[in-house]
């Protein structure tokens, strides 16, 4: 059996009845970060350990957009790149529950009866430390454990994970990104920040200063710092090597957040199709040039520039 994404009570009900007991995790697991992977891989071994399925409840969109949209932050990751983030890791199934105000509603305590126990048939439930849930945010893991001892589930605390004496996050992650340290990121998610969408047709003055670029329409909310950066595009399933341009074209017209990418080894022309851009390391600020020439010369520096940062990670991968 495949990973299985259900999108609400009565499609879980349906696929799985009661049949067998599930072990998992509740969150909304943005970026799906270190610390994220941890409680899935906990989640995913106990499972596997008892003969048990694995899943996580998840919520779109996040619960913060409906309670307090003017604070909500700006997710790291689409809804679909979590959901490939789970299957990666091996689980059995996501429930995928709409957030809306009338499960916003829902006290903890109908939360765990209803849906944790009544229609997932909880085993386990396993969360970070500062887990909160239900109506108000009033349940916590310590109702969780009172509530486990009453319908025979076990509810368990999975420690966070630290890097370089820093607690990874969500919230780390996103500072992280908007201010354009991109490098700072990759350590905490375990992985380079990436940018997906469509590749859409451009003006056409790549071609003009003798620099093609594929600029893709980003699904994300979170970008970053406007800015120059050493990244990778995996396009039609090969990943090339890139300098991307995050940024208003202020030499030309200077409307506009674009994301255009000048792919190492590609020439051809695309105006359409999927495309993903991981962003690895920060090169420069924009900045408006007189002309397409001076922005020439500055392009050629920045490839090389590019290409000396993934000369150097090359070298460093071999030593170690």
């Amino acid at each position: 059996m495949g990973f299985l994404i259900l999108h609400s009570l009565e499609e879980w009900s349906a696929h799985f009845g009661a049949a067998g007991r599930t072990v998992l995790s509740v969150g909304n697991f943005d970026g799906l970060h270190l610390g994220h992977q941890k409680i899935l891989h906990s989640v995913r071994e106990r499972a596997r350990s008892t003969g048990q399925r694995s899943a996580v409840v998840t919520f779109d969109p996040h619960p913060m957009k409906i309670l307090r949209p003017h604070h909500a932050p700006l997710m790291i990751e689409t809804l679909a790149q979590r959901l490939a983030g789970f299957e990666r890791l091996g689980l059995d199934a996501a429930l995928v529950m709409r957030f809306n105000s009338a499960l916003s509603l829902v006290s903890a305590e109908e939360f765990i009866e209803r849906i944790l126990v009544g229609c997932l048939r909880a085993a386990a439930i396993l969360v970070g430390a500062n887990f909160r849930f239900g109506h108000r945010g009033a349940g916590d893991v310590r109702l969780l454990s009172e509530y486990g001892k009453l319908h025979n589930f076990v509810a368990e605390i999975v420690p966070p994970v630290e890097v370089g004496g820093q607690i990874v996050s969500s919230t780390a992650i996103r500072n992280a990104i908007a201010a354009g340290n991109v490098a700072e990121a990759i350590p905490l998610l375990g992985r380079a920040f990436s940018l997906t969408g469509e590749i859409r047709a451009g003006a056409g003055r790549g071609r003009t200063i003798l620099f093609p670029t594929l600029n893709l329409l980003p699904e994300q909310e979170l970008l970053p710092k406007l800015g120059v950066y050493a990244t990778e595009c995996l396009v039609e399933g090969t990943l090339y090597s890139s300098v991307t341009n995050v940024g208003t074209r202020p030499t030309f017209d200077g409307v506009g957040v674009t994301v255009e990418s000048h792919l190492f080894g590609f020439s051809r022309t695309l105006a359409s199709g999927p495309m993903e851009v991981r962003l690895h390391a920060r090169i420069r600020d924009e900045q408006k040039f007189p002309g397409p020439d001076a922005l020439r010369a500055q392009i050629a520096r920045d490839v090389e520039a590019a290409k000396r940062y993934f000369l150097e990670r090359t070298t460093a991968d071999q030593r170690t």
